[in-house]
């Protein structure tokens, strides 16, 4: 009796045939049910059929793939073009900013900065001060030929000469900054300069506004003069130029005035900055007021340096605006 305890063994299977195995064969077997008149199949003719459908077969595949990975390679470049134009416009516009803040800076330092004032600043930004119209000679250009801002009365802080002097900027050279413009890395700052060093500069500085906080009360007390509550608070926190306070008290003493406001065109200033400029009226309005303002007008106008102003001029028809140039001076009140 046969044993039947075990099955006997699978059959051993049969290796696939490789791929061109399948596609000669294939080739053979059309050829053989599609006879062609007077063609006889050879080794060589099947070879040369053979290299024909794996071409064909290998174009198709080929071109699928590319109609596959197609779309995906351009959105990359679209991708990669977009981020490019992104960087550019971003470029662009901080370029344009940049340049904008430059422009403002130099507009205020022509329009509020002392004639006989020394300007400190980059290639650029002396470019930019002549173009506003400040003379060479009114400018030091910083770089080997002036490898710091002394010598200079103002030094215009970009952010090429922060990078060039790093905290020595204002621990050592220009301590104040009396106006700033633009934010952020592109911020320009107008700083004075502490010709005998930053120590100096600050007592200087306390002192003057001690002198101020005297000269102020004086003036709070005077009869003479009127003023705002606002007014009143500055003058006794020693916040007014020692030239405007000097003006008021003789001014005074030709006619009755009345300060209508205090305050200057000094965007970002430090608290420790003076105010150079006021608003003023005749104490007493009437129909004298006219005449009156003109002989405020003239009587400002003939002062000398340091107390003749950079600008005073008629406002709505019955007030007077005067304002002194920057930066304010240290020790006029007491003599130093």
């Amino acid at each position: 009796m046969a044993d039947h305890g075990t099955w006997p063994h699978a059959r051993a299977q049969r290796p696939e045939p490789s791929w061109p195995t399948v596609i000669a064969t294939t080739v053979r077997l059309w050829v053989e049910r599609h006879p062609v008149a007077g063609m006889k199949i050879t080794s060589r003719r099947l070879l040369g059929l053979l290299a024909t459908f794996v071409i064909v077969v290998s174009a198709a595949i080929v071109g699928v793939f590319l109609a596959v990975q197609s779309p995906s390679a351009t959105l990359d470049e679209q991708a990669n073009t977009g981020s490019q134009s992104a960087v550019s416009s971003q470029s662009a516009v901080s370029l344009q900013a940049a340049t904008a803040t430059r422009e403002a800076a130099a507009r205020w330092i022509a329009a509020q900065v002392g004639s006989s004032a020394i300007v400190a600043c980059d290639p650029a930004m002396c470019a930019a001060l002549q173009a506003s119209g400040l003379a060479a000679g009114r400018l030091l250009m910083l770089g080997t030929a002036a490898p710091d801002p002394l010598g200079s009365d103002l030094v215009v802080a970009t952010p090429a000469v922060r990078s060039q002097f790093g905290p020595r900027l204002a621990n050592v050279y220009a301590p104040a900054v009396i106006a700033s413009f633009g934010s952020g890395a592109a911020r320009i700052d107008i700083r004075a300069v502490a010709p005998d060093g930053t120590a100096a500069y600050n007592s200087a500085l306390a002192a003057d506004r001690q002198a101020r906080i005297a000269a102020g009360k004086q003036l709070i007390g005077n009869r003479r003069i009127t003023m705002t509550t606002a007014a009143r608070a500055a003058l006794r926190a020693g916040q007014v130029d020692p030239r405007l306070l000097a003006m008021l008290a003789a001014l005074a003493a030709q006619q009755p005035v009345r300060i209508l406001s205090l305050g200057d065109s000094s965007p970002g200033a430090s608290a420790a900055i003076p105010l150079r400029g006021a608003e003023l009226a005749p104490a007493h309005a009437g129909a004298h007021t006219k005449a009156r303002l003109r002989s405020m007008l003239s009587f400002l106008q003939a002062q000398r340096l340091p107390f003749l102003p950079m600008q005073a001029v008629l406002v709505r028809k019955s007030a007077l605006s005067v304002e002194y140039a920057a930066p304010s001076p240290l020790g006029l009140l007491s003599g130093n």
